[in-house]
């Protein structure tokens, strides 16, 4: 179904664009009067109080404002949390999504898992740190550098590995006593693709979401026929094509959001006037959270 949300013509928006974890996309704006496209955007807000936020996919289900009426798919439309700002929650559904249906949907995360979470600073692995520990889990983010380790830890990371200055192999072993992570998240393959699997446990899952390294990425074969491995390509359309899944993504999400168990991270805030800063500080890297654009 579609619901219909009348309202005069919107005269902003606020909404939350993607990190390079997953591919910055795309949005357009017409000229007041018109059809406003708002594809791939994670969620949206008239400036006339519009009590919703949307989650769009990424085939082609938008939000669209048009004179008279706001126009969003029913299922894809959440009410807005309370507790956060438009801002906030602008920047909460994408990243929450993909880490819930990939930790907790499909990994089936819990108490006493260990799950090394890659790409760390991203919107996506900050998500999995507080879906983490929310089922009871212990995290190991990993990043290039140690400039970040403080502010990962910070950010909810049990353990963080500096893959640049570290064995991650031999740390991951270390803080696991020897068994290795059940669950890994990851967004990059390439070369890191074979230790990550050295450092998982026996009958561990790997869930690859995105090919961030750009080199081409080994089949670790003696790891997964040593240790029973699972390694699954993982897509955030699997959940939001799902009705039953994504009513199962809302409701964990919406009781975090409540419980205050789970907290979007905005690294910063743009105009749409600066839209093309906001790009350039996404392909910085030097960002911790998600990026928003203010209409």
């Amino acid at each position: 179904g579609v619901l219909q949300l009348v309202q005069p013509l919107a005269r902003g928006l606020v909404a939350g664009i993607d990190d390079p974890a997953i591919g910055v996309q795309q949005r357009r704006r017409a000229d007041a009067g018109k059809l406003q496209d708002l594809r791939g955007v994670d969620g949206a807000r008239a400036e006339h109080d519009l009590a919703a936020a949307g989650m769009v996919d990424r085939r082609g289900l938008c939000v669209e404002i048009l004179p008279e009426q706001h126009h969003v798919p029913a299922r894809l439309v959440v009410k807005h949390p309370a507790a956060l700002s438009f801002e906030e929650a602008a920047a909460v559904w994408m990243q929450y999504v993909t880490a819930w249906g990939a930790l907790v949907e499909q990994a089936k995360l819990g108490e006493g898992d260990f799950v090394i979470v890659t790409a760390a600073s991203s919107s996506v692995g900050l998500a999995a740190f507080q879906i983490a520990r929310m089922v009871g889990a212990t995290v190991i983010a990993t990043t290039r550098t140690g400039a970040k380790r403080q502010a990962l830890i910070d950010a909810g990371a049990h353990h963080v590995v500096a893959t640049g200055e570290e064995d991650l192999v031999a740390r991951v072993m270390e803080i696991t006593d020897g068994q290795g992570a059940r669950v890994v998240l990851d967004p990059v393959g390439g070369p890191s693709f074979e230790p990550l699997t050295e450092s998982m446990a026996r009958g561990g899952i790997l869930l690859e979401y995105g090919a961030l390294s750009g080199e081409p990425t080994p089949f670790p074969l003696f790891s997964v026929l040593g240790k029973s491995l699972t390694l699954k390509g993982y897509l955030y359309s699997e959940i939001v094509s799902d009705d039953a899944a994504l009513d199962r993504a809302k409701a964990f999400i919406a009781a975090g959001l409540e419980s205050g168990a789970l907290k979007p991270r905005i690294a910063r805030t743009f105009p749409l006037d600066a839209i093309q800063d906001a790009h350039r500080f996404l392909e910085s890297n030097d960002q911790i959270g998600k990026v928003v654009v203010t209409v």
